[in-house]
C-alpha cells in the first residue's frame, strides 16, 4: 500500500481553503427570493403585481425556479395561487421534490405577513440577475477574445447586442411555446382593436397608409428607384410626416448627402420656399419671417441623422441601438443600401454576397427592436433599356435575390416625366406632370397596388395626390355596386408574379 506524503496533504487541504476564501460568490439575494414567493403563496395580489417583471430564470435557486414556474402556470391558466394549489401542480409535473415539498412551501409562506414590499424586493432579485448575466455575457466575450480566429467586428456586434438585449431587460430564449405565441399576438390584436387609427407608423399619405396600415413593427421595407426619381425625396417626407406632425422619433442614416443639405431640403419642405433660394441665401425680408416662423416645429421635432460615409451594417446596428435606447427611435430610414458595407475584410466576397449580408442584417435589426427599418436602393440600367413605359419591376432590383427574399415590402418610385412621358398609360391618358407613383410589388402580408403621389420638384417633397390613381378608382366611385364599364378591366390575379400591379 503506498504510502501518502503528509505534506503533500497538508498542501492540498491548504490549498483548498484558500481557494475558498478567495473565491466569488455570484450576486445573489436568496432571502428577498425567499420573501417574494412566501408574499405571493399569502396574497394574490402581490402575483398581479410583479408577474410581468420576472421570470423564472432570475431566481438563483433551483428551488425557487420551479415554485414561481408554478405559479406562472396556474396564473396564466387563471387557477387560484395558494400553498394547496402550488403544491398540487408541483406534484402534477413531478417537481414537487426538488422544490423542496410541503415543508419548504410552508417555511416560505411564514417569511412574511404581506406583500407590501414585493415590487420593490423582486427588483433587487432582478438586478442580481443582470449583474450574473453580465458576468456571463463578460466571460463568454473574454474566451472568444483570445481565439485568434473570431472576427473582431463580429465579437464587438455580439457583444454590443447581448448587452443591449439586457440594458432593455429582454433576454432572448430560444423559443417560446405556442401558447405564450398566442397570447401575444391575441393581446396585440386587442391592443390594436382599441387604437383609433393605423396598427403601425403613419407616412403622412392616405392611400399608402390605407394600403399597410402603417409601416409595421419589425417590418424590412425596400424603397427602389432610378437616380433622379426622388428617393431622398420621399425618405425625407415620410420623414417629416412622421417626426414633425406625429412627433415619433425618426432615425435617418444618410450615406450620400451631408446632414446640413438634408436638413435644408426640409426647411424648403416646411417653409416652402425653393431650395434655390436657400441655397443661394436671397431671401426677402417676409421670407425670412417665413423661415424663422415655419421653422419652429422642424427644430423641435424627434428627427435625428447620421451623416456617417461608408458606414458598415455593424456600426448602423450599434448605432441604432443606442438611440433605441436613448431617444426611443421607432422607425429608421437608410439612404442607401448600395452604399452600405459589411466592413470586413476577412468576409469579402462579390458584391451580390455582400448586399446578401446588409439586407439579412437589416431584417435582422428591424426584428430585434421591433421597429420598421426603410432602406432606400438603387435599380439596374435594365430599366433605361426596356421600351415603353420603363416602369421597373422586381428583377430591376440590383443584387436583387436577397433584398427581394428579405425584404417584407418591395416598392419603386417611378415618374414618367423623368422619361419624357406626359401621360400616364391609362385609358383616359390622364396628364402625368408633377406627378410619382408609389408601386408596391411585393407585400408579405398584405396586398399589392400602385399608389399616385404630388411630387413639388422646387421643395424636394411628395404629398397626396387627391382626386383618383385611376380610371378603374373614378369609375367605382360613380358605380357603388362595382358593376365594371367599358374602359375598366378586373385585374387578373394570374399575372406573371413579377408585374408590380
Amino acid at each position: 500500500m503506498e504510502k501518502r506524503n503528509p505534506l503533500k496533504i497538508y498542501e492540498t487541504e491548504n490549498q483548498a481553503i484558500v481557494n475558498l476564501s478567495d473565491g466569488k460568490i455570484p450576486p445573489q439575494a436568496i432571502d428577498l427570493e425567499e420573501a417574494v414567493l412566501g408574499a405571493m403563496l399569502i396574497d394574490e395580489k402581490g402575483v398581479n403585481e410583479i408577474i410581468e417583471l420576472l421570470s423564472p430564470e432570475v431566481f438563483y435557486k433551483r428551488s425557487h425556479q420551479l415554485i414561481y414556474e408554478s405559479i406562472e402556470r396556474l396564473f396564466r391558466e387563471s387557477e387560484p395561487i395558494d400553498l394547496l394549489t402550488v403544491s398540487a401542480d408541483l406534484k402534477k409535473n413531478k417537481n414537487f421534490e426538488p422544490a423542496g415539498g410541503d415543508f419548504y412551501l410552508i417555511s416560505l409562506s411564514q417569511k412574511v405577513s404581506s406583500s407590501a414590499h414585493i415590487e420593490f424586493h423582486s427588483r433587487i432579485i432582478l438586478q442580481k440577475y443582470i449583474q450574473r448575466k453580465l458576468i456571463t455575457i463578460s466571460n463568454e466575450i473574454i474566451q472568444k477574445s483570445y481565439n485568434e480566429s473570431t472576427d473582431v467586428m463580429d465579437l464587438l456586434d455580439e457583444a454590443e447586442s447581448k448587452l443591449y438585449d439586457v440594458a432593455q431587460g429582454n433576454i432572448k430564449t430560444s423559443t417560446e411555446s405556442a401558447q405564450n405565441l398566442v397570447i401575444r399576438a391575441k393581446a396585440r390584436i386587442e391592443e390594436i382593436a382599441k387604437q383609433e387609427g393605423l396598427s403601425g407608423v403613419s407616412t403622412g399619405f392616405e392611400k399608402l397608409d390605407k394600403l399597410t396600415s402603417g409601416w409595421q413593427p419589425s417590418d424590412l421595407v425596400i424603397i427602389a428607384a432610378r437616380p433622379g426619381m426622388g428617393k431622398t425625396a420621399l425618405a425625407l417626407s415620410m420623414a417629416r410626416n412622421i417626426s414633425v406632425q406625429q412627433k415619433i422619433p425618426v432615425a435617418f442614416f444618410s450615406l450620400e448627402m451631408s446632414s446640413v443639405q438634408l436638413i435644408t431640403r426640409l426647411i424648403s419642405s416646411e417653409t416652402g420656399l425653393s431650395s434655390d433660394k436657400l441655397r443661394t441665401g436671397k431671401l426677402a425680408d417676409h421670407e425670412w419671417q417665413q423661415l424663422n416662423i415655419k421653422v419652429s416645429d422642424l427644430e423641435s421635432s424627434p428627427l435625428f441623422i447620421d451623416d456617417s460615409p461608408s458606414l458598415t451594417i455593424f456600426e448602423l446596428r450599434a448605432k441604432a441601438r443606442r438611440l433605441a435606447s436613448s431617444h426611443g427611435i421607432k422607425l429608421i430610414i437608410i439612404d442607401y443600401l448600395q452604399l452600405m458595407n459589411i466592413g470586413s475584410s476577412n468576409k469579402a466576397g462579390n458584391r451580390e454576397q455582400e448586399i446578401s449580408t446588409i439586407s439579412r442584417n437589416l431584417k435582422a435589426l428591424a426584428k430585434e427592436l421591433d421597429i420598421p427599418v426603410i432602406a432606400l436602393s438603387q435599380l439596374s440600367r435594365a430599366v433605361e433599356t426596356r421600351g415603353g413605359t420603363k416602369r421597373p419591376i422586381l428583377s430591376d432590383l440590383r443584387e436583387s435575390g436577397a433584398i427581394e427574399q428579405d425584404a417584407d415590402i418591395v416598392s419603386f418610385l417611378y415618374r414618367p416625366e423623368y422619361y419624357g412621358i406626359t401621360e400616364w398609360d391609362d385609358d383616359m391618358k390622364t396628364p402625368s406632370e408633377g406627378q410619382g407613383e408609389f408601386i408596391v410589388a411585393k407585400h408579405r402580408n398584405g396586398a399589392l397596388d400602385s399608389i399616385k403621389l404630388k411630387f413639388i420638384p422646387n421643395l424636394g417633397k411628395f404629398e397626396d395626390l387627391g382626386g383618383f390613381d385611376s380610371p378603374f378608382e373614378f369609375q367605382s366611385k360613380l358605380n357603388p355596386e362595382n358593376k365594371l364599364s367599358d374602359f375598366s378591366e378586373p385585374r387578373n390575379k394570374d399575372e406573371d408574379d413579377d408585374m408590380p400591379f
